[in-house]
């Protein structure tokens, strides 16, 4: 759980910081981009997820009890999710990476540079290491029925 939530943290916050460099506004404006994501999952999945009030690989379905009912696992099987409806989570590491390069481009910075290569493995390599080693590998709602699953076992 924990590796999986460092990876989390360090894309927001690595996201955040080259944000920054637009402006304070610009790096609020993506901080609330990503708690509302963050609210729609923990509100909207992990209250139907089995993990509900249990630690996941992410701990969210712990989180999720402390704030909200509840919900139906049943639903949580059910769902079916697109490309389009997680296009939103991509965005998160998206965004500020291809503001990143503008900035590098433009005004070439060596901790800017940097940033966007660990951002980017963060996004890529790590995000692929923890769903794939620690965390859907092991996971019982996966066998249960899981959207995600789903969407990136098709073939």
């Amino acid at each position: 759980m924990l590796f999986s939530n460092l990876v989390t943290l360090a894309t927001y916050f690595i996201g955040a910081y080259i944000i920054y460099q637009a402006g304070l506004v610009w790096m609020l404006v993506y901080l609330i981009y990503v708690l509302v994501l963050e609210f729609r999952l923990v509100h909207g999945h992990c209250t139907n997820c089995y993990y509900y009030g249990k630690y996941c690989a992410f701990g969210r379905g712990k989180l999720s009890s402390l704030f909200f009912k509840k919900g139906n696992p049943k639903k949580f099987a059910c769902m079916q999710i697109t490309w389009r409806d997680i296009a939103p989570d991509f965005l998160v590491g998206v965004i500020p990476m291809v503001i990143g390069i503008v900035f590098i481009v433009y005004d070439f910075s060596w901790l800017i540079l940097v940033l966007v290569i660990i951002l980017f493995l963060l996004i890529s390599f790590g995000s692929a290491f923890v769903r794939g080693t620690l965390a859907c590998k092991y996971c019982r709602q996966r066998e249960l029925g899981c959207p995600a699953e789903r969407l990136f076992a098709k073939k």
